[in-house]
């Protein structure tokens, strides 16, 4: 391979800590690149920064926008093979076009019309569901049928086969999260066709994971091996709203039980573990009582949040934003966060936490 055909480039430059240009170290870096080697000297300062550097910018996507073209996409694009889910990606800016919300998180708003069928299918891909709009779209993992509802989380862990079905005779709208990107970028993926039909039968007031698993302190003891994954496939929303408003109910009554004042939060957690529910992404709720302000945080990891309800004004680094119910936006590694309001805001969150935890990676300061 001659230097011309390699896609190594080196430039000698007059920077500072860089060796003065010469004749001969034009030669030296021609022969580097003929040979696809790149010196650590040229490039430590984007290799190594002081501090992480993510190319994800902050960037917010309007529901009363997202959701229009949704429905738009519903008259237009089919849901069978092919196209397989009717879900529409948030590209984030600085990420070249790429169907990526940071570089290791994906986020998608998926629209299903009524009486219409997501075909089964199963991916290496850990993903959840989360409802912001409606009801009557039931998801079956492995073949139990999980009914979907305004504010339940319903996690999918990799390898599992699973379809959805609007049985009600509205659309319905809710948003995907998965950790594509992250399996994309270190060659992990694997994805497999099921059945083309997917089991029209209603589902049941709970699924088979919510009659084993859905019971708050109490374990199965034919289930006492931990799994990576949670075996429950819905938290419910009444039991997340009841949570958040008994902290900020024992805080009133002078009880240390919220993260910062006015600032209640959960995180959904796997019951044969305590830990994240899912491998890759963490994920959690937080409530802002009115007239709370929370201190800016930041993080080495990404994270997307989604204004479940209510108003506020959210910051991410040096951008401001008013929001409003539906909203989406990404906190880039390392950008200072915070977050405000008047009258209320609940957000749900998810992040790629447990990968930094996981390599010892982790860091934060607030």
């Amino acid at each position: 391979m001659t230097s011309t055909s390699s896609p190594v480039r080196v430039q000698a430059t007059d920077a500072v800590d860089q060796p003065e240009p010469s004749a001969a170290l034009d030669t030296l870096y021609r022969a580097f690149e003929s040979e696809l080697l790149v010196p650590l000297w040229t490039e430590i300062g984007d290799l190594m920064p002081a501090h992480p550097d993510s190319s994800a910018l902050p960037h917010l996507w309007r529901w009363r926008n997202l959701l229009p073209m949704a429905a738009q996409a519903g008259e237009l694009v089919p849901v069978g093979r092919g196209g397989e889910r009717r879900a529409i990606a948030l590209a984030n800016p600085g990420l070249g076009g790429r169907p990526f919300a940071t570089p290791t998180l994906w986020a998608a708003i998926q629209f299903l019309k009524p009486g219409e069928d997501a075909p089964v299918h199963r991916h290496t891909q850990n993903a959840f569901r989360f409802v912001v709009e409606g009801e009557g779209v039931w998801t079956v993992v492995n073949g139990d049928p999980v009914a979907m509802r305004r504010g339940d989380f319903l996690p999918q862990a990799g390898w599992n086969w699973h379809g959805h079905h609007n049985l009600s005779d509205r659309p319905m709208a809710w948003i995907d999260g998965l950790d594509i990107p992250f399996q994309h970028h270190i060659g992990s993926t694997f994805f497999e066709f099921g059945p083309d039909e997917t089991d029209s039968t209603e589902a049941p007031a709970s699924s088979r994971s919510e009659r084993l698993w859905g019971h708050p302190g109490l374990r199965p003891l034919t289930h006492l091996r931990p799994t990576p994954a949670t075996p429950l496939l819905a938290y419910r929303w009444e039991h997340t709203d009841r949570a958040l408003s008994d902290q900020l109910a024992l805080e009133a009554d002078g009880h240390r039980a919220t993260v910062e004042p006015g600032h209640a939060a959960v995180r959904y957690t796997n019951p044969a573990t305590g830990g994240d529910v899912l491998p890759t992404v963490r994920t959690e709720f937080h409530r802002l009582a009115p007239d709370t302000g929370t201190r800016a945080r930041r993080e080495a990891g990404s994270s997307v949040f989604q204004v479940f309800e209510g108003t506020g004004e959210v910051t991410v680094g040096d951008t401001s934003w008013a929001v409003a119910r539906g909203d989406l936006f990404v906190v880039p590694s390392w950008q200072p966060f915070s977050a405000s309001t008047e009258h209320g805001l609940d957000l749900f969150r998810f992040s790629d936490a447990p990968v930094f935890e996981m390599l010892h990676l982790d860091r934060s300061v607030a």
